[in-house]
């Protein structure tokens, strides 16, 4: 009881005072929630249509596709627009995209050619929004306490992560993927009136001659840091060589002797898990070096991987889900502070959108060069060589004298 009481007020003391943040912050964790309860409403949704897997990867692909390719306009638009209107425009349109892919859904099943324009738009309105995000943070709480408000915020993302596809899955059994979907319009609509409700003023970067030389002008500041571009080059082969054989290759593993979906579960809530208890523990705690810690967790992300390489069984495997997840939520909030601290502010959203480019446009290659890789070396080998490149590539970036310092 005592514990339980001490965990509540030092989440109270956490919160940053700036009533701008407090008023963001419910909006936004409804507004995960919903997209967290998304992908499974959506793969049930196309599977039970005539395409069946076929279709799904299609829309999986269509929906990675348009963020990738968005990104980096969403960066120089929140820079000149300004943050707070650029996700307040992402999340209306996502409030219709998604609603109404839900009254297509409640009125029957959609053609293929509809949902893949509404998961393009959802996914191009994510570009536009996440950037912003990175932006907008350090005008909603004062800079003793961004460290804080990051570890809030991941603690919000880790707990609705675990929670939105239980939930979801409950839903979609019980009423159907089109209500789930209305939810997460729902949710979109929740933050559009608490982003509309904000009255934090922006300053905005003075536009370029063209959005050519404003992305110059944003890689100028991304490439002069080399903590920044270090990290960026090291998530973007982590995505491919180690996250993504992991996400395909894990379940088939778990099919294969851990003991099926059931088990599979039980890993991915282990993850989820590992990130919510890294979270609370951030709260309060300011590291030094956040670049530094941030970078060297990373070496957490090598134990899932590794014990699938050596065949350990399903207990293993979930402790290094844990420790991963945590090394997660560490690394997310911390890389967050030390980006919002350091980037100068008329240039926060383009530099975020080259890192979010770098470290995810590597992921769907990967996705899709699991599987040849494994029928080809073996997935226990594929998940071994993983584990060892991460280590040898943290150590590696840790030699970066930028990383050290900051």
């Amino acid at each position: 009881m005592t514990t339980a009481l001490d965990g509540r007020r030092n989440l109270l003391r956490a919160f940053p005072k700036d009533r701008e943040f407090r008023r963001f912050f419910p909006g936004y964790t409804v507004s995960l929630l919903g997209s967290a309860m998304a992908p499974v409403a959506l793969a049930f949704a196309v599977l039970r249509g005539p395409g069946g897997a076929g279709a799904l990867s299609w829309v999986l692909a269509a929906r990675t596709g348009a963020t990738v390719l968005v990104l980096l306009a969403g960066g120089v638009a929140a820079d000149r627009l300004g943050s707070r209107r650029v996700m307040l425009a992402a999340d209306l349109v996502r409030f219709l995209s998604q609603g109404t892919f839900a009254g297509l859904l409640l009125a029957g099943h959609p053609p293929l050619w509809a949902m893949l324009v509404l998961v393009c738009t959802g996914g191009a309105s994510e570009a536009l929004f996440n950037p912003a995000l990175t932006a907008l943070i350090p005008r909603l709480t004062p800079p003793e306490q961004l460290a804080e408000a990051n570890a809030l915020l991941t603690l919000a993302r880790s707990a609705t992560s675990v929670a939105g596809p239980a939930l979801a899955g409950l839903l979609t059994a019980a009423v159907g993927p089109g209500a789930v979907l209305a939810l997460d319009a729902a949710s979109f609509g929740a933050s559009v009136l608490v982003l509309a409700g904000l009255t934090v003023r922006l300053p905005v970067a003075a536009p370029g001659p063209s959005l050519v030389a404003d992305l110059r002008t944003g890689w100028t500041e991304f490439r002069s840091r080399g903590w920044l571009w270090a990290t960026c080059v090291h998530f973007g082969l982590f995505n491919l060589l180690v996250w993504a054989p992991f996400l395909v290759l894990g379940p088939a593993t778990a099919a294969q002797r851990l003991g099926g979906a059931r088990s599979w579960g039980l890993v991915l809530a282990a993850y989820g898990a590992g990130s919510v208890l890294a979270a609370l523990a951030l709260l309060g705690r300011r590291p030094r070096r956040p670049v530094l810690v941030a970078t060297a967790v990373t070496i957490g992300f090598a134990l899932p991987s590794a014990f699938l390489a050596l065949g350990a069984a399903l207990p293993w495997v979930c402790l290094g889900a844990v420790v991963a997840g945590a090394a997660s939520a560490v690394n997310g909030a911390l890389f967050d502070t030390a980006e919002q601290r350091l980037i100068p502010p008329q240039a926060r959203a383009r530099v975020a959108a080259y890192g979010s480019l770098g470290a995810f446009a590597l992921g769907p290659l990967g996705l899709a060069a699991a599987g040849p890789a494994a029928a080809l070396l073996g997935s226990r080998t594929v998940f071994g060589f993983g584990a060892l490149w991460l280590l040898a590539a943290t150590a590696a970036v840790l030699t970066v004298p930028s990383v050290r310092r900051n």
